[in-house]
């Protein structure tokens, strides 16, 4: 475990408890994303079943469980990444701020601008490494050179990469590390501004060290954003998160506090699959 990770769970947790950490009733903070009665299917086959979260604000939401359980295809309804999938559709509500994101007033392109995403394997662009973060800005409009400078700026900094690539702005971003990559990612997400981030296994990919890194970089991040993270790693779920879900075969088994669903888990399926007895 980080030393700040430690040190805040030592404290308790990095953010206040939830009031409910065995259903997850998140009242004691904003919630910023639920989803109500979702299902979920790929043509005719159904993947969740009756998926009911809230996702406080300005915290970390771990998902975790075996593979093929429907965590990420759960991540991925939030900004609507599934509409790209041939016979994806989904049934129930998906609110963010308590709007639905389903609803025709809705601009996807907008949507995906508040709730940004970063992937398992890092996606520079082969563009420099400048132009990776002000891509999303120069979609946006901006095309003024001082902004988009402060822009840039401002989001490697907080990305913790800004002090690596200061001297080298023009050079590529494929010339970078593996988790330099991904804090770039990071940094390019953060450009657009948004208030939620999706982070699908970002570390799955990276060194020990590189994924030291990205925990640490989560940490900071959540008191400015709302962060879902997916991650087969139990203890970096019980590391960087406040809150997390257990799906198992498309349901959401269990939903809380970090700290209490790892050492008193409610469900048997979760004590099982956090103590190693099925992966």
């Amino acid at each position: 475990m980080n030393d700040r990770a430690a040190a805040d769970r030592a404290r308790g947790g990095g953010a206040d408890s939830l009031s409910d950490p065995v259903t997850g009733d998140a009242t004691a903070r904003p919630i910023k994303i639920e989803t109500r009665k979702m299902d979920f299917f790929y043509g005719t086959t159904q993947a969740l079943f009756d998926i009911n979260v809230q996702i406080p604000a300005k915290s970390v939401t771990a998902l975790i469980g075996p593979s093929g359980c429907g965590k990420s295809t759960f991540l991925r309804t939030l900004n609507r990444m599934n509409d790209i999938v041939e016979g994806a559709r989904h049934t129930g509500e998906i609110l963010l701020e308590g709007i639905n994101i389903d609803g025709p007033e809705i601009d996807v392109v907008a949507l995906r601008k508040r709730i940004g995403m970063v992937f398992q394997k890092s996606t520079p662009f082969p563009k420099s490494i400048f132009e990776n973060v002000a891509f999303g800005p120069r979609l946006t409009g901006i095309r003024d050179r001082r902004e988009l400078d402060e822009i840039v700026t401002n989001c490697l900094k907080r990305a913790a990469l800004w002090d690596e690539v200061k001297h080298r702005m023009s050079d590529s971003a494929m010339a970078l590390s593996g988790g330099q990559q991904q804090r770039l990612c990071i940094a390019r997400a953060l450009a657009t501004n948004p208030d939620v981030l999706l982070m699908d296994e970002p570390a799955s990919a990276l060194d020990p060290a590189s994924t030291a890194r990205i925990e640490d970089l989560i940490f900071e991040l959540k008191a400015n954003y709302t962060i879902i993270i997916v991650t087969h790693n139990m203890q970096q779920a019980a590391r960087v998160s406040d809150t997390t879900a257990f799906f198992y075969q498309g349901h959401l088994v269990e939903m809380g506090d970090t700290q209490q669903l790892f050492t008193k888990p409610q469900e048997k399926h979760t004590e099982d699959y956090i103590t190693g007895r099925f992966g």
